[in-house]
């Protein structure tokens, strides 16, 4: 309700799998060239992604695609075959190193950047490659690409007078969900104080259509729809100090979403982790990343650039965290 409905489906979602089609032993390890390992880790993340990987093993993107040149889904189906076909312990991401600047224009080769940035920006190219040939599409439409169906989801902003009662609702599409950390001791209380109505400051003050004058009104956001994939930053970079925050925030193995929906009311909406990116370093502008996901076998492993080794979910929860991934 409230929005607006898509004129084409550009991916139908049932024709979405969210449990790994092959059974098998991780894949191999990515090298580093030099401050390349923000890359790596939102390959290999992306790459144990289970529907993402299911619809690229299947050839059904590059059988149609039509474009010339640089393209990151045709990029991004090559790499997911080679990393989990190869029989090598490590290979080079050389076509991601090779079109970087085609993925945001910002990234340097060689030069340390930041992983949550070259996530959005990979996400950002696939799904223009998605919409490649596509053309006057509503934005509804374009937000039912094979991107968008697993990673997307739409928050709802709900701003009532406090005079009248009177509400008004707007939804925004997303692909991520990113989190101030800095009162917080867990995923679940961040998420709690982010659905919390907050009362709107004067600057904000909001013009309410039936008392029709400014009014105090108070704002709640809540996921609408939720994605099939939840992908959650938490900040580490504090934004009055620049500082890193380095502190462990505790988060689940399996997230219940339902608290936080704009129907609160129904089954519990189970997500379970299946891969997290890390920093470390004293700060947001050096350092080092490395992840651990699951791979299709259902065990977790420790990727560190070329380096791949198994681990337990212990050690997996008690990372600081800088990534979060989870799937329905």
């Amino acid at each position: 309700e409230g929005m607006a409905l898509p004129q084409r489906i550009i991916f139908p979602p049932e024709k979405i799998c969210m449990d790994w089609q092959q059974r098998q032993r991780p894949g191999a390890g990515l090298f580093n060239l030099g401050n390349t390992c923000y890359i790596n880790v939102i390959l290999q993340c992306l790459t144990y992604t289970p529907p993402l990987a299911n619809y690229l093993l299947s050839y059904e993107h590059s059988q149609s695609c039509q474009q010339q040149g640089f393209c990151m889904m045709c990029i991004m189906e090559a790499h997911v075959r080679k990393v989990l076909c190869s029989s090598a312990s490590a290979i080079l991401p050389g076509a991601v190193l090779r079109d970087l600047k085609f993925i945001g224009e910002g990234f340097e080769y060689g030069r340390q950047e930041n992983a949550y940035e070259f996530l959005r920006c990979t996400l950002s190219a696939m799904q223009r490659a998605c919409l490649s040939g596509w053309s006057n599409l509503d934005i509804s439409s374009q937000e039912t690409t094979i991107v968008h169906q697993i990673f997307g989801g739409f928050m709802k902003s709900r701003v009532t007078c406090l005079s009248c009662q009177a509400v008004v609702d707007s939804y925004k599409a997303f692909l991520d969900v990113s989190l101030d950390i800095r009162a917080a001791s867990s995923l679940t209380t961040v998420l709690e104080d982010c659905v919390t109505p907050k009362e709107l400051d004067q600057k904000e003050c909001f013009k309410c259509s039936k008392c029709k004058k400014k009014v105090a009104a108070s704002k709640r956001v809540t996921v609408h729809r939720a994605p099939r994939v939840l992908t959650l930053c938490l900040e580490r970079a504090d934004q009055w100090t620049g500082t890193k925050i380095s502190k462990f925030v505790e988060y689940p193995e399996y997230l219940d979403l339902r608290p936080y929906m704009s129907d609160t009311a129904g089954q519990p909406l189970l997500c379970s982790l299946y891969a997290i990116v890390v920093h470390s370093g004293d700060t947001c502008l050096e350092g080092h990343f490395f992840c651990y996901t699951r791979a299709s076998n259902g065990m977790w492993y420790k990727m560190d650039d070329e380096s791949v080794d198994s681990c337990d979910i212990h050690t997996v929860l008690g990372q600081q965290a800088y990534l979060l991934f989870y799937s329905r």
